[in-house]
């Protein structure tokens, strides 16, 4: 099923204008670490986001910021074979304060792109939640 979703966001966002990445679960799974991966996050441009949103053919279901995390836009895209949410302007409230997520690398990988393995790791622990930062452990103790 991971299979079929990554192909189907990377048909979606084949026009896309400018750099996008897959984070999250699916780009650690893409670094050959098992996990499991619910869904596909995918970090791009507020207006790659925009017009993939207007453009997606399921269900969207738009979201607003939380206390840990704040993207503009933010949606939930169905009709995938998994869920897809895309983010833009991802930041993240470290010690009280907004950081910004934008990743430096950029690595293609079954015809996405995710950052690459230390700046993912790097990310999930800026996360800061249980999940991200064992997942961020088997990163560093799998070597790629």
């Amino acid at each position: 099923m991971l299979d079929a979703a990554l192909s189907q966001v990377a048909a979606a966002w084949r026009f896309a204008r400018d750099p996008w990445w897959v984070i999250g679960s699916a780009a650690v799974w893409l670094h050959g670490v098992a996990t499991t991966v619910a869904d596909i996050d995918v970090l791009a441009s507020a207006r790659d986001a925009e017009a993939m949103i207007a453009a997606w053919p399921g269900a969207v279901t738009t979201g607003a910021a939380g206390a840990r995390f704040r993207s503009h836009p933010f949606a939930r895209l169905d009709g995938a074979a998994l869920p897809v949410e895309v983010m833009a302007d991802l930041e993240v409230r470290v010690d009280r304060r907004w950081q910004s997520v934008r990743p430096l690398t950029r690595v293609a990988c079954r015809g996405v792109f995710v950052p690459d393995r230390a700046e993912l790791a790097t990310i999930l622990r800026r996360f800061g939640r249980a999940k991200d930062l064992g997942r961020a452990a088997a990163l560093d103790r799998r070597p790629g």
